[in-house]
């Protein structure tokens, strides 16, 4: 690498015996391709040097292109709070299962909900008033999201970004290819273009997100590691990205910053978002599902949202006995005879195949584990 030659003249009269090695023992094709790594532009030898930052080489020249200092993001990338980037695989088309959010509706989860909404009524109440968005959707979001804030995550934000950002990275890209198109030895170009198409999402996404970090560390001067949240890169109580932070955060309190581990700034942001995003009362329920959409593009996450704010709203959470396993039948057991000797009346009862069995009355299982929370609507 440049770098580690020392760049400049040396680096050049490095390359220059290499390629004169190279000819000596391979041919003069070499020594056009040392040339043309020598006529390469600066920009191109400086991507190629950095590649060995700790894999992150192809993401920090990214951000050095948006603008960012190239120290500070070299820096940065170096810190053991940020671990190497080895390599990141990523499925086709995921999905959030329902069983994810399952236990949102069950009534202990509900409780702590309704716990949740009583304790921030003023400023629910207040956002409501200003925004539009019931103050049922927006507790339901925050308990979904991080308990209330009990749970806002401790992973470090950047270095989660940063990996999913890493998605479209060549190397990892082809890595990718060859996981999803390769098929039983033979190559699916479907499946390869649809590889690079999911690859260019996560880039699209989260690259963004990347370089929003950054910024948002700046606005609030803190150091861009600092920031801690969910494996998914998301912080605060109402679990926005840093982009969401810096496009739709309000200081709800008024203290001239805006903190979202911050109840009221959490609250009013995250009722901005929503309302940003197209809600306004007299919304049907499909349009309404469309707005919460752009929160988390999960259908399960959404149908989660709706019904904990029914049940916040006055829906009751009804309970049904759970299911109880039939009782297993009795195992039949095979009594030889004695072809000799007459059967005796203890014989005969055997010979039927079936020992006196005592029936015993079953267990009634306790409240507690046949009661489930079913969805109201």
């Amino acid at each position: 690498m440049l770098d580690e030659l020392g760049g400049g003249s040396r680096a050049r009269r490095a390359l220059g015996a290499i390629g004169w090695l190279l000819l000596a023992t391979l041919g003069g094709s070499c020594v056009s391709a040392v040339k043309e790594s020598n006529a390469a532009p600066p920009e191109r030898r400086a991507a190629s040097a950095s590649y060995d930052h700790r894999g992150w080489g192809y993401l920090i020249e990214k951000l050095v292109a948006d603008g960012v200092d190239r120290r500070r993001v070299e820096r940065t990338f170096a810190d053991p709070r940020i671990e190497p980037f080895t390599g990141l695989d990523f499925g086709l088309r995921p999905r959030e299962p329902k069983s994810l959010y399952s236990g949102f509706a069950k009534p202990s989860s509900v409780a702590l909900a309704r716990r949740c909404h009583a304790e921030h009524a003023a400023t629910l109440a207040e956002a409501e008033r200003i925004y539009g968005v019931p103050a049922s959707v927006i507790a339901a979001i925050i308990h979904i999201e991080s308990g209330c804030g009990r749970n806002t995550g401790s992973e470090v934000v950047l270095y989660r970004l940063a990996r999913l950002a890493m998605a479209n990275e060549p190397a990892n890209l082809q890595r990718n290819i060859e996981r999803h198109a390769f098929i039983g030895g033979s190559f699916d170009p479907e499946i390869a273009q649809l590889t690079r198409e999911r690859a260019q999402y996560l880039e699209d996404t989260f690259y963004p997100e990347v370089l929003a970090t950054f910024q948002l560390a700046d606005r609030l001067d803190i150091d861009p590691l600092g920031i801690r949240g969910s494996g998914s890169g998301a912080f605060g109580m109402p679990q926005f990205l840093p982009r969401s932070y810096l496009s739709y955060g309000v200081d709800g309190n008024g203290d001239g910053r805006i903190s979202l581990y911050d109840p009221d700034d959490a609250i009013h942001s995250c009722a901005n978002y929503l309302a940003s995003h197209g809600w306004r009362p007299g919304l049907s329920r499909a349009e309404r599902r469309q707005v919460i959409w752009h929160y988390n593009r999960s259908d399960a996450y959404i149908d989660a949202v709706l019904q904990l704010s029914a049940h916040l709203d006055g829906a009751p959470v009804v309970q049904t006995a759970a299911r109880k396993s039939p009782p297993k039948k009795p195992t039949k057991t095979a009594v030889a005879r004695k072809p000799a000797s007459k059967p005796t009346a203890k014989t005969k009862t055997a010979a039927k195949g079936k020992a006196p069995v005592k029936k015993a009355s079953p267990k009634q299982p306790s409240k507690a584990k046949t009661r489930t929370a079913q969805a109201a609507n």
